[in-house]
């Protein structure tokens, strides 16, 4: 197995890949937090509670649980690349154990999803204080606090990660794989949300998994406003962070068993 990583690592290392991802991870994670805190969460349209506040740290941290589709699109990409330029083949032939082969990529793209997890979170951190320090404002949390929250949301974009390698190997059309991880996390969910009897499952989705674990309520409290009903319910952040391991084990046992039934071409 130990060699199967390591090439594993060696081909994603090969090419830039790894280096547009962790830029990405500084962008949204420096970028998106410096610049959401520097214009302030009270002068959003519609306004949202100040920095001052527990509420506004929490909305404005919460916001990086909506780019949850970038490490999935990187973990798609990791298997269903190799169908799509036809080098699963040569793979397949080298480590005939396809569930070897599988399980390396696990491993190694999980790896890779903690490693984007720390940028992100901690490019976060840094542009999150120094933006409360450039305005003079106080934090409504404590740094310990925000610290942990910054950690569970790497943690969670670790899970994407790993949960796209299942998709792909669910769904090997590039094209489709895509379209699908990304269109779900980025809105199918929400629209599955609005529907009355469903949105009593948010919590039990992925998305609703990720805002437990992050102690983000914002969106829930959002749709129960225009829907006129009570908000819904979110899992305690243990329970979230359950629920969201508990995806990333089927998706992982998905992308171990799925590939050892059918034909690579």
């Amino acid at each position: 197995m130990r060699p199967l990583i390591h090439a594993e690592l060696r081909r994603l290392l090969a090419t830039r890949m790894w280096l547009g991802t962790l830029l990405v991870a500084a962008l949204l994670g420096g970028g998106l937090i410096g610049l959401l805190a520097l214009v302030g969460p009270e002068n959003f349209d519609p306004p949202m509670p100040g920095l001052h506040t527990e509420a506004g740290v929490r909305a404005v941290l919460g916001f990086l649980g909506f780019t949850a589709f970038v490490p999935a699109a990187v973990g798609t990409l990791a298997l269903t690349s190799e169908y799509r330029h036809r080098t699963i083949t040569v793979t397949f032939l080298y480590a005939p154990d396809r569930w070897r082969v599988l399980a390396a990529k696990l491993v190694t793209y999980g790896l890779a999803g903690v490693v984007y997890g720390l940028v992100l979170s901690g490019t976060a951190a840094v542009s999150l204080f120094g933006a409360a320090a450039a305005r003079g404002v106080t934090l409504g949390l404590p740094a310990g606090t925000v610290v942990e929250l910054l950690a569970r949301l790497g943690v969670a974009m670790a899970a994407y990660m790993v949960l796209g390698v299942g998709m792909g190997a669910l769904i090997r059309h590039q094209v489709a794989a895509l379209c699908v991880v990304v269109g779900y996390l980025y809105g199918a969910e929400l629209l599955l949300v609005m529907i009355p009897g469903v949105r009593h499952l948010y919590p039990l989705l992925p998305g609703g998994a990720t805002a437990a674990l992050t102690d983000f309520t914002a969106v829930a409290d959002a749709l129960a406003q225009q829907l006129s009903s009570e908000p819904v319910r979110l899992l305690s952040p243990l329970a979230g962070a359950l629920v969201l391991l508990g995806y990333t084990a089927l998706a992982s046992t998905a992308a171990l068993l799925r590939p050892l039934r059918r034909d690579v071409a």
